[in-house]
């Protein structure tokens, strides 16, 4: 059997402001049965999520429980799943493109490209019309 910690596995994620929430949903699956896992006595970590006060300024981190669980392909996939979900910013509702996100995945390169291509098309086509525009308006004066 493979063995991982928490904290190994909670330095995986691509967004580590979720940190606190991928600790909950992993307890969350613990706690169902869905994966298989232990509290190391007396083990605590530092989650890399940055935690900011209001009116305060500067930051300050928590520690949690640290955990070992069986690391399988089930595991995999279920951890596959829960940082794509996680990557994608609370506000924003997408995921950014980065260098990290597309080599992890995340975003389709393709249809990004696509995209960018189509964007750029339009761009210049704009650009090429008013050009066009400009130089019917001043063709068409008539000099006195």
């Amino acid at each position: 059997m493979n063995y991982k910690r928490l904290s190994e596995q909670v330095l995986e994620l691509t967004n580590p402001q979720r940190s606190d929430t991928f600790v909950r949903q992993f307890r969350e699956a613990v706690r169902q049965g869905e994966l298989k896992a232990i509290y190391l006595p007396g083990e605590r970590f530092t989650l890399p999520k940055e935690y900011t006060r209001r009116g305060k300024s500067g930051t300050y981190q928590k520690d949690t429980k640290e955990m070992l669980f069986e690391y399988t392909p089930e595991f995999e996939q279920w951890f596959d799943e829960k940082n794509r979900e996680l990557a994608v910013s609370r506000k924003g509702g997408s995921i950014k493109a980065t260098v990290e996100t597309v080599e992890a995945g995340l975003v389709d390169f393709e249809a990004l490209a696509r995209e960018t291509q189509e964007k750029m098309q339009a761009s210049f086509e704009k650009g090429q019309q008013l050009g066009k525009s400009r130089t019917r308006k001043t063709g068409t004066r008539s000099r006195k």
